[in-house]
């Protein structure tokens, strides 16, 4: 991959915007981004990796708060790994109850359906075919 990497080639290559891109190095979420002589942002492969994280972490609906957290440990360096381990550890459990919590209710949601499916067929008229009696001429 290219190095050095323009902040509108960095919004096509993950789906953000250029503006998400600025307000995530604002936020805290991004380290200050290298800049080119001009002040234009220049991002490096190491921080298109991140960005994709902090997409996989946004995926999981871990609040920006904790995301934030996560990148001011995650600046701290090596020291910080068993911090940033335990909160990854805590976010995955809440992931998974709400995985199954989602699970459960799918599975609610296709018995429904079926039940429906059920009760419009036996509202369906009949598609026997029934012998008319009609006059004879």
């Amino acid at each position: 991959m290219e190095s050095h990497l323009s902040i509108n080639e960095v919004a096509r290559r993950t789906g953000l915007s250029a503006h998400t891109l600025r307000y995530y190095e604002r936020a805290g979420l991004i380290a200050p981004v290298a800049r080119a002589a001009g002040g234009q942002r220049r991002y490096a492969a190491a921080d298109l990796e991140w960005i994709g994280f902090l997409l996989r972490l946004r995926e999981t609906r871990m609040p920006i708060g904790q995301m934030q957290g996560f990148a001011r440990l995650r600046a701290e360096g090596t020291a910080s790994a068993p911090q940033r381990r335990q909160m990854l550890e805590t976010h995955l459990a809440e992931v998974e109850t709400s995985i199954a919590a989602m699970q459960r209710a799918a599975q609610a949601l296709q018995a429904k359906i079926e039940h429906y499916r059920a009760l419009e067929a036996s509202l369906q008229p009949s598609t026997r075919i029934t012998a008319r009696k009609t006059p004879c001429p």
